[in-house]
């Protein structure tokens, strides 16, 4: 780990494990970005508040239940919400090395003023994901088709960056054909692209995240734009599932989230690791 990182914001430090390559933050990550030293982070993931919390329900579990999932995803009106994505978007662009990249995940309240925010940054997109969730709740108003697909943009820091991608793993992962951008309806095998369940029970067995992204996904993401030792930085921790598959896949990791209770999970989580992936989408 860059070790100039950690002095930079070791009073805000939560946690760490004995190589000091697992670093949990407990802080604003707007206030936290600007501490750590630019250039510096390899790649960045976010799964940013989606600002769903408007009183309406869904459905889990067969149960009819609130959407709301805290202060933090409460809409402010759409110039503010756009000006808070400029905002991170800005302040982890700068922390990006030079061929960093950044994905980040979103709905359709959220992924057109990231794709916005980030031309505006200069960031350079380089593909729009469309994750399929086959497991994905019914809509209960009946008066939309049922919302089964986020959308995961990854971009590089800029035009010029030389951006890292593992083709020759993604696409032998695709049974030595190119990996899509989106699920594939006449594959036989769809597993084998972009369709990748909500997080599973085994996943959620010292408690979950409202917005938890399943550990399937960030191996994808990891493994196709990164490479062993690089460091990944996640500025809305969460659950900690970046953090875990990062760790699984022998990455240092950066998490900064702040609420105490999910990077108590995340401990959890992480003291119950088994380096057993198997790279078998």
């Amino acid at each position: 780990m860059n070790y100039e990182i950690i002095e930079q914001i070791k009073k805000y430090k939560y946690f760490e494990n004995d190589n000091e390559d697992f670093l949990l933050f407990l802080g604003d990550s707007l206030e936290l970005l600007k501490k750590i030293p630019e250039s510096s982070v390899d790649m960045a993931f976010a799964d940013p508040p989606y600002f769903l919390s408007n009183g309406g329900i869904t459905c889990h579990a067969g149960k009819m239940v609130s959407v709301d999932k805290g202060k933090w995803d409460q809409s402010k009106g759409a110039k503010e919400n756009h000006k808070f994505n400029l905002s991170w978007l800005g302040e982890c662009r700068k922390v990006l090395k030079k061929n960093g990249t950044i994905w980040v995940s979103g709905t359709s309240h959220i992924i057109y003023s990231i794709g916005y925010a980030m031309q505006e940054l200069d960031y350079k997109i380089l593909n729009d994901i469309i994750w399929y969730k086959r497991n994905a709740p019914p809509n209960l108003s009946c008066r939309y088709f049922t919302h089964s697909t986020e959308i995961v943009l990854w971009a590089a820091k800029s035009d010029k960056s030389k951006h890292y991608f593992d083709y020759e793993l993604m696409k032998k992962l695709n049974k030595n054909k190119q990996m899509r951008s989106i699920w594939d309806i006449e594959d036989t095998d769809p597993e084998n692209v972009w369709e990748i369940t909500s997080p599973p029970s085994n996943e959620k067995k010292f408690g979950k995240h409202p917005t938890q992204k399943p550990e399937k996904l960030l191996e994808r993401i990891i493994l196709s734009s990164t490479q062993e030792k690089d460091i990944v930085l996640d500025p809305f921790n969460g659950s900690g599932t970046t953090g875990i598959v990062a760790h699984k896949l022998n990455r240092n990791y950066i998490g900064i989230d702040n609420n105490k209770e999910f990077l108590d999970l995340t401990i959890q989580r992480f003291k119950d690791i088994k380096i057993d992936l198997k790279l078998d989408f």
